[in-house]
């Protein structure tokens, strides 16, 4: 089944990573075995196959990882991002230099396992939640250097994005509350210190702290590890007032009762810190 993916990613986000990830595989001395085994000049043709089912991200990082080392591999994509692969699915063909084909394979198939693995457990708990007004939002609890590819990969499952670094909205933490005394000085600093269209959210643990957090004007509050009762008066309390997030702890098991409380957004960090790879591989054509 091919469905509408995201918006494609610039090359330049995802380019200087396979380059790296390259250069760290073919080390000093380049692919010894496909050197000594393959002769120069010979072409193939290989498949990148799921071995599992799951949600297709990062084909272009993965076939990138060809054409970085030969610009003279072809690719035929099947699969695009956004896609749902059976398992023995062809997600992309590749045609060319049987040495590039081999030496880029491992690189290639770790973009793409580690990006669908991500899309495919956000897809699940989009599926989990489906029905009610909760969307599924992922955090800062990426691997280091991927996370515009893995918040990318969310987007791919059907999720959406967080904020994406530190610099593009405000969120008061309980660290923050501690060091500036409380919720509402807090939000008066923020306030005061950032331009006009940047978002302020507030971490709230109890009900007292979501109504200072309200009263203080917060855009959005952050109802942190709420039991399910204490977390649907929190929604009634904000509804109409603030956005509404429910984070901590939340599993495939739990989206669906938590999405029942009417909350906004679900944020789960081990979507990108911890959802296991799909298992893809590549076939060569014999």
């Amino acid at each position: 089944m091919t469905a509408p993916g995201p918006p494609p990613l610039y090359p330049l986000l995802y380019e200087e990573l396979v380059r790296r990830a390259l250069a760290e595989d073919l080390g000093r001395a380049g692919d010894l075995t496909t050197d000594a085994i393959v002769p120069p000049g010979l072409d193939a043709e290989a498949r990148l196959v799921a071995r599992a089912a799951g949600r297709i991200a990062g084909v272009e990082p993965a076939l990138a990882a060809f054409r970085l080392l030969d610009p003279a591999v072809a690719a035929e994509v099947a699969l695009p991002d956004g896609s749902d692969a059976a398992a023995g699915a062809t997600i992309a063909t590749v045609r060319g230099p049987a040495r590039a084909i081999l030496a880029a394979e491992r690189t290639a198939l770790n973009f793409l396992g580690r990006l669908s693995g991500v899309a495919t457990a956000t897809r699940g708990l989009v599926a989990a939640v489906a029905g009610h007004r909760a969307r599924i939002v992922c955090t800062r609890k990426t691997t280091p250097g991927l996370r515009a590819l893995e918040k990318y990969a969310v987007r791919a499952g059907g999720g959406a994005n967080h904020r994406f670094g530190l610099d593009d909205a405000v969120l008061i933490k309980d660290n923050h509350r501690a060091l500036a005394g409380g919720v509402r000085p807090a939000v008066e600093r923020a306030r005061a210190a950032v331009g006009h269209l940047v978002k302020v959210e507030v971490e709230v643990d109890t009900l007292d702290q979501l109504d200072e957090a309200l009263a203080a004007g917060a855009d959005a509050v952050l109802l942190d590890n709420m039991p399910l009762d204490v977390l649907r008066r929190a929604v009634e309390r904000a509804r109409g007032r603030a956005i509404t997030e429910a984070s901590g702890g939340i599993t495939a098991g739990t989206a669906a009762a938590v999405a029942a409380t009417g909350v906004d957004l679900i944020s789960v960090g081990w979507l990108t810190h911890s959802a296991p790879a799909l298992d893809v591989a590549l076939d060569v054509v014999a």
